[in-house]
């Protein structure tokens, strides 16, 4: 599980945003303060993985926040949640390590993409471990910045590519078969098995062959699943 701290001043956007965490799979809010300095003491008693961060908070700025994780040794990941828009706001939290930024106001489904974004960079570069090549690296990194899976060819849609992910996501660790997508989202074997190549071929689903029945061996897809 990915463990995350929400720091946000307005006790009723951080109980809506700590809500948010706990229906997003993979992660668990581990605490919600209101002010930068309970941040900085809350991580320094506890182990966090990532920090959904309040740029705008009543004792200090988020860049101040960012500044203290780092100064004081944490390496935890941050993702801005801000009503910022100046470009050289955006600017600074990039050099200070903020992985994302989610701008208010947003929707449950914007503020889902950017969690599930960060959970597949993570993914990536676990499964490579220490050593890792310049593709690995890439492909890490494109999980946060672009749509599931990098740029779709022609001919495939951004809907459809949802919809099979989704799918992998809650049969994961079982795995589906592209005959099994294909009937969940309405599609043909064929159909289903190039969405499935698609994102298998960027390292985000691991196919393995099941034996057993007659015939060639089919398939199986399973997201996010390493080693």
């Amino acid at each position: 599980m990915i463990r995350t701290l929400v720091v946000e001043d307005d006790p009723r956007i951080a109980g809506a945003h700590t809500q948010f965490v706990e229906r997003v799979p993979g992660f668990v809010a581990v605490g919600t303060v209101h002010r930068g300095a309970e941040a900085l003491e809350f991580l320094d008693r506890q182990s966090v993985d990532l920090v959904l961060l309040d740029f705008y908070l009543p004792d200090m700025t988020g860049l101040d926040v960012c500044r203290g994780l780092r100064a004081r040794g944490h390496l935890t990941d941050v993702i801005a949640i801000t009503s910022a828009r100046d470009v050289d706001v955006v600017r600074s939290v990039v050099a200070h390590g903020v992985v994302q930024y989610l701008l208010k106001p947003f929707t449950f489904a914007a503020f889902r993409d950017k969690l599930e974004r960060y959970a597949d960079y993570r993914r990536q570069l676990v499964f490579h471990g220490e050593a890792t090549a310049q593709q690995d690296v890439d492909r890490a990194f494109a999980a946060l910045r672009g749509s599931v899976g990098g740029p779709l060819p022609k001919g495939m849609s951004n809907q459809t590519l949802e919809a099979v992910v989704d799918h992998l996501r809650q049969e994961a660790p079982q795995g589906l078969s592209a005959s099994q997508v294909g009937e969940r989202i309405g599609a043909s074997r064929v159909t289903a098995r190039r969405y499935l190549e698609h994102l298998a071929e960027r390292g985000l689903v691991e196919r393995a062959p099941r034996y057993g029945g007659q015939g060639r061996p089919e398939h199986l897809y399973h997201w996010g699943r390493r080693g």
